[in-house]
């Protein structure tokens, strides 16, 4: 083997070297770095964003050595968690192959708009203004988000889900509760939603207020009173009798029917219950003291239900 020979394979091995550590090699990330990818991003694109996130050593280089040796995949557009120390080859494979970070935020169950707002505003991923929400338009679940994603689009989707969940439950309803439009049945389900903490009792809920609504009965339900004060907020103490006789438009104590609109986000649990409720000549419920409530046919039923409930409160001190 000439020397010219030996020259050239010490060049090819060095150059091989140099390539396997560039490529597969740990990158120059010194912590845990988040990247965004744009939508539509060719490779030399993710290489620019790649570089100024300071995950490659070089952008130039990093592209170089993806068309040579990553094939021919596109690249995936959404917000990737570089490791620490990660191979410009185990990135591209991430933006190829791996799943984008998936973020999320949560509407609870009766979820009243105000905080649902104030859980949006705060979120440091959201951009852009918060749009105007309406009490009621919002479908609680978990939404998934990408960082730099508007405000607005999120709440676009939460009333999206919203229109067709009411939608296909008004389409299957029973009619056995006399609410003539899905805007009411969204008012009544809002009500069921913050009267029981217990999923198996909205039937139950719904069936007492839809036998109230079929004779004319007043609703006389707490949450519709606080709702002015706080705008579905936690009230943190006893209804005044000052807001019982508030006519307000909401005070259900004060008037007969539905109030004026919603008193917060209702689950689809809620809404089914609403439109298809339990068959039951239950007109009265209050507590139990086990986090749910006792049901009553009757007045005098009901008051003997209220002085049990009221003795277990004395019992825990509560009164």
């Amino acid at each position: 083997m000439t020397t010219l020979t030996r020259i050239a394979l010490a060049a090819a091995a060095a150059i091989l070297l140099y390539v396997g550590w560039t490529w597969w090699g740990p990158g120059p990330a010194d912590k845990q770095t988040d990247v965004i990818i744009e939508e539509g991003s060719s490779v030399a694109r993710a290489a620019a964003l790649l570089d100024r996130a300071h995950v490659i050593a070089s952008a130039r280089q990093w592209h170089l050595f993806a068309r040579i040796l990553g094939g021919s995949d596109p690249i995936q557009a959404g917000e990737f968690e570089i490791a620490k120390g990660m191979s410009g080859s185990a990135i591209l494979d991430l933006l190829q192959h791996g799943k984008p970070l998936q973020r999320l935020i949560t509407v609870t169950e009766g979820m009243p708009a105000i905080m649902v707002g104030e859980r949006l505003a705060a979120n440091r991923y959201l951009t852009g203004p918060l749009p105007a929400l309406e009490e009621g338009s919002l479908l609680p679940d978990s939404y998934g988000y990408q960082r730099g994603e508007s405000r607005a689009a999120v709440v676009h989707r939460m009333q999206s889900a919203m229109t067709k969940a009411v939608t296909q439950l008004w389409a299957r309803r029973k009619g056995n509760c006399p609410v003539s439009t899905p805007e009411q049945a969204v008012i009544l389900a809002s009500i069921v939603e913050k009267e029981t903490g217990k999923p198996s009792e909205r039937p139950m809920i719904a069936g007492v207020y839809c036998n109230r609504l079929k004779i004319g009965m007043k609703l006389d339900a707490d949450p519709t009173v606080i709702y002015p004060v706080t705008k579905g907020k936690p009230l943190g103490r006893r209804i005044l009798k000052s807001e019982l006789a508030a006519d307000n438009g909401y005070n259900t104590y004060r008037r007969a029917g539905l109030p004026d609109g919603p008193i917060a986000n209702p689950g689809k649990a809620s809404l089914a219950a609403v439109l298809n409720p339990a068959a039951t000549r239950a007109l009265y419920f209050v507590a139990d003291g086990t986090g749910g409530h006792v049901f009553a046919d009757t007045l005098q039923q009901h008051n003997a239900n209220v002085a049990k409930w009221f003795a277990i409160r004395r019992q825990r001190g509560q009164m």
